[in-house]
């Protein structure tokens, strides 16, 4: 019987088996050395998410106007249509909102509206922001350019007031309206 083992192995076959080792020691490295540094260029690299903005936006300049003895149609006009109102629960409306915005904790805000037949009795709510908070979290992490309000004086010169206003045209008469109007549909036949 022939030996084989001495015959020397053609150059691709040692190229392959070369490479399939070095790609199963370079995976294995892989993962094993994920640290900080490579996290940071991984996030680098993260998709950009939008801000979800969901549910009903009520502020405490909303809750101060409700008044036990309202009307639904008084609390609806003041708190919007209630995101849940359930037909086991006629008698209580539920606001929520929630917002989520990459990097920073999600907000989450409810209020409950109670009514005894179609009269507010009471209402219970989160801690809510004012108008004006609610609209500063809404910028805050927003990196913005501050855009450049001055006006050189070559471009107020082109903005001049004229010094003679044009004459007013003569106002054409309109021409008079017709009598009677064609139906909007045909007859039938």
């Amino acid at each position: 019987m022939p030996d084989f083992t001495l015959l020397p192995t053609p150059p691709s076959q040692r190229t392959c088996a070369l490479l399939a080792v070095l790609a199963m020691v370079g995976a294995l490295t892989a993962c094993s050395a994920v640290d900080g540094s490579t996290n940071r260029v991984v996030n680098a690299f993260t998709p950009y998410r939008i801000d979800v903005v969901q549910g009903n936006v009520v502020t405490r300049e909303q809750v101060a106007v409700l008044r036990p003895g309202m009307s639904r149609l008084q609390v609806r006009d003041v708190l919007g249509t209630p995101l849940l109102a359930s037909m086991f629960h006629a008698d209580r409306w539920d606001y929520v909102f929630t917002f989520v915005r990459q990097g920073q904790a999600p907000q989450s805000r409810k209020v409950a509206v109670f009514f005894k037949g179609d009269v507010l009795e009471r209402f219970e709510a989160d801690t809510l922001p004012s108008e004006a908070e609610f609209v500063a979290s809404l910028d805050a992490g927003v990196k913005r350019k501050a855009a450049n309000l001055q006006a050189s004086s070559d471009s107020l010169e082109k903005f001049a007031a004229p010094t003679k206003a044009p004459a007013p045209e003569a106002a054409k008469p309109l021409p008079p309206l017709p009598a009677t109007y064609p139906p909007l549909e045909s007859p039938q036949r």
